[in-house]
């Protein structure tokens, strides 16, 4: 199937971000009556599920505690007992709830923006395509929410008449600048069983993250690991959402959202506010996103 992606705005390297416009932003936060926070992101700590052999798991320890701190005070004469707690973390940025940059995935060499891996990807970050780029998002989240009561299963492809219905019940259309998001049920098993979780997931294939992307979303999001359906339709194909959306037309994706209770206090249509540490040259960043309403 082809598609006629002409429209698309790569001018300044930022895909899909063309679409993030003060407008589309002042319409979104005209959404918010009772200012009510809705927080759809999962903690990150030691134990949350992480994909290997990519992702390392996730280590803190506290560098420097509280009775160090006041010994080596105390020694230099200071009286007031200040005890200070710093920590040390290792962490991969694709732990817990988190944005893909751009330059996450590559086809071959190939990279956003006709950029080429070979120059982008240095031992001390991406060169253009890092999470310094992501812009801030401040615009309107629409839920598609196709997992139901009892939730989608491993393996089960989100299709475009799947999220076109879950439109319909959510009285939405979508809407160049829009943030979609995708409750599949599978966020329920982030922390009670994260074994099943990184077992394979439910989600979108190539054909429905077409659909979103020809609509003009600036970001897809999801309850689950990868966006997408894992494992997916072909044998031979791996993570082709991902390379269509980040590769070719500049999408972010969000990864690993707890939507359980927007769903449950529904949510349909709300701001959605998401900002990401500029973390100069990383593949990724871990975020805090909410919806207001």
């Amino acid at each position: 199937m082809h598609h006629d992606h002409s429209h698309w705005d790569f001018q300044a390297g930022q895909g899909a971000s063309a679409h993030l416009t003060p407008e589309k932003t002042l319409a979104a936060l005209a959404l918010v009556s009772q200012g009510q926070i809705h927080d759809i992101s999962q903690q990150i700590y030691y134990g949350a599920p992480c994909m290997g052999p990519n992702q390392s798991p996730f280590l803190m320890s506290i560098f420097a505690n509280w009775r160090d701190t006041i010994r080596r005070r105390r020694a230099t004469g200071h009286r007031n007992e200040m005890g200070t707690n710093l920590e040390r973390i290792e962490m991969t940025m694709h732990t817990g709830t988190h944005v893909d940059a751009l330059g996450h995935v590559s086809t071959g060499s190939r990279m956003f923006g006709g950029r080429s891996a070979e120059d982008e990807v240095t031992s001390w970050g991406l060169e253009t395509l890092g999470a310094e780029q992501i812009p801030p998002m401040i615009t309107r989240g629409i839920l598609f929410d196709v997992g139901g009561a009892e939730g989608l299963n491993t393996g089960d492809l989100v299709t475009a008449a799947d999220l076109e219905r879950a439109a319909g019940r959510g009285g939405f259309q979508v809407e160049p600048g829009d943030v979609a998001l995708i409750r599949t049920g599978w966020g329920r098993h982030y922390e009670t069983d994260n074994a099943r979780y990184l077992q394979g997931e439910p989600g979108i294939g190539v054909e429905a993250a077409a659909w979103l992307i020809e609509q003009g979303v600036v970001a897809i999001g999801a309850d689950n690991m990868a966006v997408e359906v894992l494992p997916g339709t072909d044998p031979e194909v791996i993570m082709p959402v991902h390379q269509l959306a980040l590769v070719e037309h500049g999408v972010w994706l969000i990864e690993n959202l707890a939507l359980e209770g927007v769903v449950r206090d529904g949510l349909a249509t709300a701001c959605f506010a998401m900002l990401s540490p500029k973390i100069r040259g990383a593949t990724g960043a871990p975020v805090r996103p909410v919806l207001l309403r």
